[in-house]
């Protein structure tokens, strides 16, 4: 069947900006599909990535959630290309993905105003590695700054430490605003997560995401303060787990490692 390419105008509820062909190939490169691959793609939009994924890689499963974008990709009908119609966020990827072998692969170019939701949920979903090996998106740079940093630097925090306890991640691209139609007004990069076992014991996972959430709202304080209002409402005397945890009040949330931070979320047990 012949190639049917959609014009539809970005919706900027959406947040949609459509990857120059110019930059597709330098993408697609870096994100080096085989035959044996199975991608889930999210936000195909008007199928610049989808189309060369499909030709190189064994099968692309493509969230998106513009009616009219996922319509017109389906009465495409590239060849191995499934499209799911809905907002990527709502979709349950164990029933949508129960056919598909494991792991998949992911790909995507994130709406800014979503990008961490998306990666929380891809982090869920990965399951150690076993349901999804690699994810390879473009994300506003700044995000991208701090899903690399390290402890000590300004852009380091809950992101940075919740995607670090079980995926390695890469910076591959700096992509520039012209890069994209319409051009937006940050500069954007791609970066890959691999993900793996956990490295490290959080405890309760919950809790541990609650301390983190909690000290980095108060970054500028530090530990000994920042730590006492998640503490408080755990239950638990912020000295007394410091002390445990052998970490040093006076440092600042910046500064603590994700061990050390795990530290303080076993001890709360």
């Amino acid at each position: 069947m012949a190639k049917r390419k959609t014009s539809a105008r970005p919706r900027k509820r959406f947040g949609q900006h459509f990857l120059e062909p110019a930059w597709v190939t330098k993408v697609i490169d870096v994100i080096h599909p085989t035959k044996d691959d199975i991608f889930l793609e999210i936000g195909p939009g008007r199928g610049a990535l989808t189309r060369p994924l499909a030709a190189r890689a064994g099968r692309v499963v493509a969230v998106e959630i513009d009616r009219d974008l996922a319509g017109a990709l389906e009465r495409e009908a590239v060849p191995n290309v499934r499209i799911i119609q809905s907002d990527f966020l709502a979709v349950n990827l164990g029933v949508a993905l129960s056919g598909e072998a494991r792991p998949l692969r992911v790909a995507g170019n994130l709406p800014y105003n979503v990008s961490s939701p998306i990666l929380f949920m891809l982090l869920r979903a990965a399951d150690d590695g076993r349901a999804l090996s690699d994810a390879t998106l473009m994300l506003q740079k700044e995000v991208a700054d701090r899903l690399v940093a390290k402890p000590g630097g300004r852009e380091y925090g809950a992101l940075s430490i919740q995607v670090a306890i079980a995926a390695d991640v890469e910076r591959l691209l700096t992509l520039p605003p012209g890069a994209f139609r319409p051009p937006p007004k940050v500069t954007s990069a791609v970066v890959r997560l691999r993900f793996r076992p956990r490295t490290v014991d959080v405890g309760d996972p919950r809790v541990f995401e609650r301390i983190v959430r909690g000290m980095f709202l108060q970054r500028r304080k530090t530990i000994a303060n920042a730590l006492r209002p998640v503490a408080d409402s755990l239950g638990r005397d912020a000295t007394q787990l410091l002390e445990q945890a052998q970490v040093d009040g006076r440092l600042r949330p910046e500064a603590l490692t994700v061990e050390q931070i795990a530290r303080l979320s076993r001890a709360v047990l």
